[in-house]
């Protein structure tokens, strides 16, 4: 106690005392932080990759990055399923469906719809759709259609709304597979939303499947399926919409390529000061 009154009333051996301390401090090297999830770049590094900027979406305008698969005004883009009736002929794949105010509707008996293109890799799908508002029918033959991505089962698309029906079948059902988790349906003739992600099957070097092929499906915001694992080893796909006999009507349909393996390759370097 005596030593620490003496140093308090003589602030210059108080400093003489200190200053070896922290000059000790000043030498000890930085710890490390750790590594952040991949190993690739350490926690907080101010020269990893930025996240790409993308504006989101807004009302019928998809988000800057994406592929418009309808643009509200022609289905050049889509063929429909050829029937074994069907002439032969130069447009026998020809979409039949009808293109109105934005949307386009399924002309019952036409044949099903299907992009042109394939689409490989991950993927956040955005699809609209709408039952018709004047009620005909119950269970399966209300509002029904469906939307198919290559290598996973039908998401049904059907008028769930106060019309019962095995779970599986109902809207947003993995038909035949799992029913979705809730029955997220809005009411005939209003616009309801499916964003779907696709995560496909990945392979380590020598083969062996290191993750299954999933889908997550959110219908009207909520989600419905979380990653539902299938052995599906399809890495493109096109988009197909059915033919069920029934008006269902379709808009705003796009789709985003996904990088999930490492998202830092889409980034953008960091600013100069940094």
């Amino acid at each position: 106690m005596v030593g620490f009154l003496l140093l308090m009333r003589h602030p210059l051996l108080l400093l003489a005392c200190l200053c070896p301390l922290m000059a000790i401090a000043q030498n000890q090297p930085k710890k490390e932080k750790p590594l952040a999830p991949g190993g690739k770049w350490h926690a907080n590094d101010p020269l990893r990759p930025r996240p790409r900027v993308v504006t989101p979406p807004t009302g019928q305008t998809p988000p800057s990055d994406a592929t418009i698969i309808f643009d509200g005004k022609s289905l050049a883009g889509w063929k429909r399923d050829p029937r074994k009736s069907d002439p032969a002929g130069k447009d026998a794949d020809a979409a039949l469906w009808t293109v109105k105010d934005g949307y386009f509707e399924c002309s019952p008996k036409s044949g099903s719809l299907r992009t042109r293109q394939k689409y490989a890799g991950d993927q956040q799908w955005h699809i609209e759709w709408a039952t018709p508002v004047e009620v005909k029918g119950n269970g399966q033959g209300r509002g029904n259609s469906g939307v198919f991505i290559g290598g996973f089962p039908e998401i049904q698309v059907l008028d769930s709304y106060q019309n019962d029906t095995y779970p599986d079948g109902q809207a947003a059902g993995l038909y035949g597979f799992y029913p979705p988790m809730v029955n997220a349906s809005r009411k005939p003739g209003e616009w309801q939303t499916y964003d779907i992600i696709v995560e496909r099957q990945k392979r380590d070097s020598s083969g062996k499947v290191i993750k299954k092929a999933r889908l997550t499906v959110i219908h009207n915001g909520i989600v419905v399926h979380l990653g539902r694992e299938f052995d599906t080893a399809a890495q493109e796909s096109d988009l197909q919409l059915q033919d069920h006999s029934n008006p269902v009507r379709y808009r705003n349909i796009w789709v985003r390529k996904l990088n999930l393996d490492d998202p830092d390759a889409e980034g953008t370097p960091p600013p100069a000061n940094k």
